[in-house]
């Protein structure tokens, strides 16, 4: 894979300000409606900013398999759509994560290209190494309005559920396949202005000092 350029202005942005872990999953649960097989979703946030959470609504809102966990020690995981779910026949989704990859060749190790086409792929940490996987994407970025503390030591974290507090969900669409907003029915979670949110993360960006990484 090649490397892109920085990202530029994007196609359209919304940002939401969720108090509750049930919020940001309704929020992926709303955008999985416009979701489609070859769609690219690159999640980036600290960890317990909810990434594994707004998935797990995507998934649901997708009718795929249920069960969605951080990906950490698997790297790609695939839940195949449910034919009795709400959408039978939609995409499989595939969930990566690439925080422990090195760069573009591991990457490409991991075959992401044959299911591409076919699947809703949503890979965590993905920002700077996935961009050539499609020429349109979905970039969003979760934060925690409260940093997260430092574990004393390392740690492994199995929790798929985040607490309820405060986040901000920023989502940023580029790309032709996102040319025009398309109609979304947003649960009722607060928006702020996407021009008031701080420029994005750094592509890649590791946790603080003595963290494992994000979750």
């Amino acid at each position: 894979m090649n490397g892109r350029p920085p990202l530029g202005a994007p196609e359209w942005e919304i940002a939401f300000a969720p108090t509750m872990a049930e919020q940001t999953r309704a929020l992926g649960a709303a955008l999985a409606d416009v979701l489609a097989a070859g769609d690219l979703v690159v999640l980036t946030g600290e960890l317990g900013a909810g990434k594994t959470t707004f998935t797990q609504g995507l998934g649901e809102g997708l009718g795929v398999q249920p069960g969605i966990i951080s990906p950490t020690f698997v790297l790609v995981r695939i839940h195949p759509n449910l034919i009795h779910g709400p959408r039978p026949g939609g995409p499989d989704l595939v969930h990566v994560d690439a925080y422990r990859l090195s760069g573009h060749g591991e990457l490409s190790d991991l075959d992401l290209e044959n299911w591409a086409d076919a699947a809703v792929t949503v890979v965590e940490w993905g920002r700077g190494l996935v961009e050539d996987l499609s020429d349109s994407r979905l970039d969003i970025e979760l934060r925690r309005a409260r940093a997260a503390a430092a574990p004393s030591g390392p740690t492994l974290d199995f929790d798929t559920e985040d607490d309820d507090e405060p986040r901000l969900v920023l989502i940023r669409a580029y790309g032709p396949r996102w040319t025009g907003h398309p109609e979304i029915r947003w649960p009722a979670v607060e928006r702020v202005n996407p021009d008031a949110v701080p420029a994005p993360l750094n592509a890649g960006e590791p946790p603080a000092e003595g963290q494992e990484a994000p979750q």
